[in-house]
């Protein structure tokens, strides 16, 4: 039988790079989407592929029943690096509430199979537990509702937890693109003193994570559930990332370092002690 994947946030950064990935490893992929998605996210091959799956609110059950998923992977989330009090209910809403409503529509379907996104700011300061921010708070809390599916329904989980991605085709306000796009304009670029350190991963190696632990899952390789770091090994400070821009482009950028403070709870290290995903490693050496 062919195995079949059903994935969350197909049209984000990750997403897109995801299903291209497990379409070429000859998986079927289905996704659910909302009504407002943009699927011209997606590159046509890709989209020409995907079995979408249209979610406007209540139950996901008929969905998870009618794709029928040897695997579910849920990448879909609210970033946002500080909060208003006016955004909370939609950091709950896409970030724990979804997210549950997803896990319940797998129990009532016996799926079993789940790998989602972490992200290392649950980890400040390389604590076991402390969120840089209400958003890694809300992933921790997912994680609370996940336990009780694991230990109810027989759930096999593996979460991996992201560091900064970078790639080919990123469109988000990333500081990559605000470094690249300062050089190319030659317009001054309000930057904090720039000493705090990026784990990097390219967007492949994430997709790669994803395809494995998916493969893994497929296999029954119940030992292999927990949560792993999607991690380059080494972290740059910002200056040392600008730098390599520079001189990857030729171009001076015109930062004002120091212009701005460091953020509340900046992530001066960033978290280094998770374990890897057996089998997994990045292919992508460098950022640049």
């Amino acid at each position: 039988m062919k195995k079949r994947i059903l994935l969350t946030g197909v049209t984000g950064f990750v997403g897109r790079r995801l299903a291209q990935r497990m379409i070429e490893a000859g998986w079927e992929v289905a996704a659910i989407v909302r009504p407002s998605s943009d699927l011209k996210a997606l590159p046509a091959a890709v989209r020409g592929c995907v079995d979408f799956h249209v979610y406007a609110g209540g139950t996901l059950t008929d969905i998870v029943r009618e794709a029928e998923p040897t695997v579910v992977a849920h990448l879909a989330s609210l970033y946002l690096a500080a909060h208003e009090s006016a955004d909370i209910p939609a950091l709950v809403a896409s970030n724990i509430l979804f997210g549950t409503e997803l896990l319940e529509a797998m129990a009532k379907n016996d799926v079993r199979r789940f790998v989602f996104a972490g992200t290392s700011w649950q980890h400040y300061q390389g604590m076991q537990y402390s969120p840089v921010n209400l958003y890694a708070a809300t992933k921790e809390a997912f994680e609370v509702m996940l336990r009780y599916y694991e230990e109810t329904a027989g759930l096999h989980a593996v979460g991996l937890k992201l560091f900064d991605t970078y790639g080919e085709g990123d469109t988000r306000r990333k500081i990559l693109a605000l470094l690249e796009e300062a050089a190319k304009t030659g317009e001054e670029l309000a930057l904090s003193p720039g000493e705090q350190k990026l784990d990097l991963v390219h967007v492949d190696d994430v997709a790669e994570a994803f395809r494995l632990a998916a493969e893994y899952l497929a296999a029954d390789r119940a030992d292999i559930c927990g949560e792993y770091a999607v991690s380059a090994g080494t972290a740059l400070s910002l200056r040392e990332i600008a730098a390599r821009l520079e001189k990857l482009l030729g171009k001076k950028i015109p930062a004002r370092w120091g212009a701005r403070p460091y953020r509340s709870r900046e992530v001066m290290e960033p978290w280094s002690t998770g374990r890897l995903l057996p089998g997994w490693q990045r292919r992508h050496k460098e950022i640049m």
